[in-house]
């Protein structure tokens, strides 16, 4: 459970459970190397997607981010976060929904028309402070840092560009992470700026589909939701605060147990923190939305009854909602 800060009333989240070990393909390139020239030059030509890392994977994953369908991690790989984010375009623009590549998803993707997937980027010296040194896993040692931070540079800029940290060092052999470097990125989808009315929490799909007034899907994002032996609520519940960089209480007497810790902590801000960057807090006592500090691993881990979504996604999903936005969970 979790209390973040007082601005966002008295929240509470369940946000620790990384425990599952994580099930997502390993990035074995299938589909050729991945080099900004064979991501630009990637086509489609029927069939499913490389199996794999793939450069066409990578062109498609961010065509998907660009049309507001987070597929998490820009990765290369054709997974389950992928499949689940290919079902959510195909149901936003009205396609049968299979979760595979097809002629019709390339054209709608605009795949063949799209303009520079990849870019360059020179890293500052900005990106190289503030860096957390290795962070302790016992919430004691946590509790007493002034932030939960980056650890590193890749780890900065894989979040900024959504890209894994994994890949982002692969895209750039070589790199040694220093201001005045030049990294090769992708370059993402803007963030939407349009206002949600109404947030749809799949448990079935492990999918947040997000909607305007008008009904019509504005974004959808991967997210861990609940667990076995912790599950997420059901029924519709509001959204009543925002929390941006937003602190975590611990308090054992109302979650669960950390280590050998007994008594209340509170831990410090930060990405690498138990709710990540950012806290939508929820009618329903102790349950929240956010952020996490493993965005790969959103399919392969569990939590103890909130709402994961990547950093960077629940971001963007924190200035479009309004207190009072109704956020429904589907069994």
């Amino acid at each position: 459970m979790t209390e973040a800060p007082a601005a966002s009333a008295n929240t509470n989240a369940n946000a620790n459970a990384n425990a599952t070990v994580d099930s997502r393909p390993k990035a074995r390139a299938s589909g050729g190397k991945i080099t900004p020239a064979a991501i630009e030059a990637a086509g489609y030509e029927g069939g499913p997607l490389p199996d794999g890392a793939s450069p066409l994977g990578v062109k498609v994953q961010v065509l998907l981010d660009r049309a507001g369908i987070s597929p998490g991690v820009v990765d290369g790989v054709k997974g389950g976060m992928t499949e689940s984010a290919l079902m959510a375009f195909e149901e936003q623009q009205g396609l049968p929904v299979d979760g595979r590549m097809d002629p019709e998803v390339w054209r709608a993707l605009g795949g063949d028309v799209a303009g520079s997937i990849t870019s360059t980027y020179t890293i500052t010296q900005a990106d190289t402070e503030g860096l957390s040194a290795p962070l302790p896993t016992d919430y004691a040692e946590l509790a007493k840092l002034d932030q939960i931070g980056f650890t590193s540079v890749s780890e900065r800029l894989a979040e900024r560009f959504h890209m894994d940290e994994g890949f982002l060092k692969r895209f750039n052999p070589g790199a040694r992470f220093v201001a005045g470097e030049t990294l090769n990125i992708v370059e993402p989808g803007q963030n939407q700026k349009s206002t949600v009315a109404r947030i749809e929490l799949d448990k079935k799909t492990r999918r947040l589909r997000a909607f305007d007034e008008a009904g019509r899907m504005i974004t959808n994002y991967p997210v861990t939701i609940g667990s076995a032996s912790t599950p997420s609520p059901s029924g519709t519940h509001t959204v009543t605060a925002v929390a941006p960089e937003p602190t975590y209480t611990y308090n054992p007497k109302i979650n669960f147990t950390q280590g050998d810790n007994k008594e209340v902590l509170i831990l410090p801000p930060g990405p690498n923190g138990p709710v990540g960057s950012t806290w939508i807090d929820l009618s329903k006592p102790t349950y929240g939305i956010h952020g996490t500090s493993t965005p790969s691993r959103l399919f392969a881990n569990a939590s103890n009854g909130c709402v994961r979504l990547t950093n960077w996604d629940a971001e963007e999903l924190s200035k479009m909602v309004r207190e009072g936005t109704t956020v429904t969970f589907l069994d």
